[in-house]
């Protein structure tokens, strides 16, 4: 007994040590890290994680453009293979747009239409879509303007607003998903974003080449509320989210409460038909209702590829051809997609717990190909 107490005192010991050193060398954030992870019985960032941090509140305005229901409107059951794997990938909502109409819809695992989720990597096209709007209102000159004209910190390098939308910063950012100490598990749960993104040097050539580091948006974010003058869910809610009529608010999580710096990498919480309004947006060169929003020209230039040898990407849209069609979607963590082919006049928006075992192992996984192939196998019934 008395060997048993002096091991419970001396591991109580050891962990207040370990707890004080990791707050002492500035590796707090992997505490909160831990709590908002493990303690709610997960083992990486989840959809609904929203509780666990603050938020800024991204409000809808008061007339809501209200999807109208396809003539064809849930006619037709979900292939099997596409309900096995939503099934086993844990989708929450699988939704098809013709036409601008609700084709089909369907939502699992007690989530409903209005169920907000964790965009993740999604976000990263509304900040390159407000970037396009900040030029558009004469608060960024264009997409050659210096990021260090807003931040002199960098002003050693050359990188552009446009390298930042375009994964081509050169920061010294590694993009790691699984290590607890890697600067993108840093910036989701540490307290000061800005710290963290301020000490990321720029080390290659910038412009050059494509390589995705959300570090680049991150940055980009505070360069546009820097420019504007306005937080990004502000920014993003009088730009967007109200013209575009979204039936709800939506919340931008934040580093916390004394900062309020949205997280621009990631983290808006919407729903699946309010995420598909961008989508729809760019499909129609940036006009809602007859109305210009977006500059037609940089809704191109945003989902054309910058660089020839990175296809896949263009300035916060991601570029795929499959099936002999060229689709751009908005991407995001965990299977986070609104899929968008312009010919076919057809949104695909899927989102859920989990993307198909060969995450990470190509630049498309095979969910993507599945949520592709199964819907348009759906469309041709």
């Amino acid at each position: 007994m008395k060997s048993f107490k002096k091991f419970f005192k001396w591991t109580l010991i050891s962990i207040a040590a370990l707890v004080l050193l990791m707050y002492i060398f500035d590796y707090g954030y992997i505490l909160r890290g831990v709590r908002v992870v493990y303690f709610t019985g997960h083992n990486s960032a989840f959809i609904d994680d929203f509780p666990y941090f603050e938020n800024a509140i991204i409000e809808k305005g008061n007339k809501t453009d209200t999807w109208s229901n396809h003539k064809n409107y849930n006619t037709v059951s979900p292939t099997s293979a596409l309900e096995k794997s939503n099934n086993d990938w844990g989708t929450i909502a699988y939704v098809i747009i013709k036409n601008d109409s609700i084709w089909f819809e369907k939502y699992y695992d007690d989530f409903d239409e209005n169920s907000k989720t964790n965009s993740f990597s999604m976000a990263k096209s509304y900040v390159s879509g407000l970037l396009g709007k900040a030029i558009m209102d004469g608060y960024i000159k264009s997409l050659d303007q210096p990021v260090s004209d807003f931040y002199p910190e960098y002003s050693y390098a050359k990188t552009t607003v446009g390298d930042l939308a375009s994964m081509a910063s050169g920061l010294d950012w590694v993009e790691s998903y699984t290590s607890p100490f890697s600067v993108t598990a840093r910036a989701n749960y540490d307290d000061d974003l800005a710290e963290t993104i301020l000490n990321q040097k720029v080390v290659k050539t910038p412009g050059v080449e494509y390589e995705y580091l959300s570090g680049s948006t991150q940055l980009l974010g505070m360069v546009i509320e820097k420019a504007t003058g306005k937080s990004l869910a502000n920014y993003l809610s009088e730009s967007f989210w109200q013209p575009l009529g979204s039936s709800d608010d939506a919340l931008w999580q934040l580093d916390d409460d004394d900062n309020k710096l949205a997280k621009a990498f990631c983290c808006i919480g919407s729903n699946a038909k309010d995420f598909a309004r961008f989508g729809k947006l760019y499909k129609d060169h940036g006009k809602w209702n007859g109305k210009q929003l977006l500059d037609s020209a940089f809704v191109a230039k945003s989902v054309t590829p910058r660089f020839s040898a990175s296809p896949e990407y263009g300035y916060g849209f991601w570029l795929y051809n499959y099936m002999g069609k060229d689709f751009f979607m908005m991407r995001g963590h965990l299977g986070q997609y609104v899929i968008v082919q312009p010919e076919d006049n057809v949104i695909i928006v899927r989102l859920g717990h989990k993307k198909s075992p060969d995450n990470n192992t190509h630049t498309f996984s095979n969910d993507i190909k599945l949520y592709i192939e199964e819907g348009y196998k759906m469309l041709n019934q």
